[in-house]
């Protein structure tokens, strides 16, 4: 096997973070640092709703769909077709691989086993995984994974392992990956990035790390652990970890990439073990909302002194590594638009951009898939139309 994990891994993380930046970045009404609470949202438009998921040039993509829902309104909407072969419509309960939304369940999990005493957050993750991570490796507490304020060094990437143009990625579409060779990545010799805890650096690795702590201390699968502690007491029968199956099953939206001749190739089909642990669920835009409407219910999933750890950034003095206000606590990351702070979690796999966000009051939430060709920046126009339609007062556009 070939390995180009690490190439594809730094590709989806540069993608992702350019996304973040045109969502965080301007207009002034946008701003990383959250309010304590929302304030009562507007009637929805459903006008500027449809109008901001309908535009498939800007950028190119081949789907969309969108839920809102909350205690100020619920919409949902579709554009363009899950299969562009049959042409088939997007529906409500069609899967889509939901990338890094998967940290959230992960987080949660552990979250879980912290408030039943199985779980110290501020025990260093090398104390339930001794021997794993490299002996120069600083202590790493397991809420430093969750926030990502680990301040692990990056994933050594040979050039011969780097895949830099979309023919390359689907070359690789069917290799597969163990936890233990997605760490054995991270370098024996190579001082850490930033002393733990100073500053935040999103990085999958930590959460592939917080998976592997989920198997040690609980002795399953993460996968099975999740499944039992949350999929099914919340009837999540649409979400699922694919394991290294790289197909989807059931009804599904179809995921393409733009080739470097400008046509298109379906990608749904993909290994998701290079992602294990942090980015390989399979979901549906109902079963997020779901979801998150019973974590941020006190008492559902997480008690309340544990979910309130979800809403808690790091000091002010601690900040991302480019200097941005620190955007991520224990499993979440927030942003305030149109002055609605936002919590959730977005998501990116090949040929697919997921979210789903909410206000901490459930007054509002959010659940977004859509189907971007080419993973570059532009992937940032229909998250910032979304995020607008969401969260603006109709009166105002």
């Amino acid at each position: 096997m070939t390995s180009t994990f690490l190439s594809r891994r730094a590709l989806v993380g540069a993608a992702l973070a350019a996304t973040l930046l045109t969502v965080a970045a301007p207009p002034a009404a946008m701003a990383a640092t959250p309010s304590p609470a929302s304030s009562t949202l507007p009637p929805l438009d459903t006008a500027a709703l449809r109008a901001a998921i309908s535009d498939l040039d800007h950028p190119q993509a081949t789907a969309a769909q969108l839920l809102v829902s909350g205690e100020a309104g619920r919409w949902y909407g579709t554009a363009g077709v899950a299969d562009r072969r049959t042409g088939a419509p997007v529906r409500q309960d069609d899967t889509f691989r939901a990338g890094s939304i998967t940290k959230v369940f992960v987080a949660t999990a552990v979250l879980q086993l912290s408030a039943e005493g199985r779980v110290d957050l501020d025990k260093p993750v090398q104390h339930y995984l001794p021997g794993l991570l490299p002996d120069g490796y600083a202590p790493i507490k397991v809420s430093q994974l969750l926030n990502h304020s680990s301040g692990l060094p990056d994933e050594h990437i040979p050039d011969s392992q780097r895949t830099d143009t979309p023919e390359q990625i689907l070359e690789h579409r069917y290799d597969q990956w163990t936890p233990l060779q997605l760490v054995a990545a991270l370098p024996e010799d190579a001082p850490m990035k930033f002393t733990p805890g100073t500053k935040q650096d999103y990085r999958g690795m930590n959460y592939v790390l917080a998976a592997l702590l989920l198997e040690k201390v609980t002795g399953k699968p993460y996968a099975k652990v999740i499944g039992d502690r949350i999929l099914r007491p919340l009837g999540l029968c649409h979400t699922s970890f694919p394991g290294n199956d790289p197909k989807l099953r059931g009804p599904h939206v179809h995921g393409y990439l733009a080739m470097s001749d400008g046509t298109l190739q379906d990608a749904t089909e993909y290994n998701q073990s290079e992602a294990w642990g942090e980015g390989e669920i399979i979901s549906t835009t109902r079963d997020l909302d779901r979801f998150i409407t019973a974590l941020f219910t006190p008492g559902t999933v997480l008690p309340r002194a544990t979910l309130d750890k979800m809403f808690e950034l790091p000091p002010p003095e601690v900040k991302m590594v480019d200097g941005s206000p620190a955007r991520y606590s224990l499993g979440l990351q927030t942003v305030t638009v149109n002055g609605v702070p936002l919590w959730g979690k977005t998501g990116e796999r090949y040929g697919y951009n997921s979210a789903v966000m909410a206000t901490r009051d459930l007054q509002r939430s959010a659940v977004y898939s859509w189907t971007p060709t080419h993973r570059d920046a532009s992937q940032g126009q229909m998250v910032l139309r979304i995020a607008d339609a969401v969260t603006k007062p109709a009166a105002s556009r």
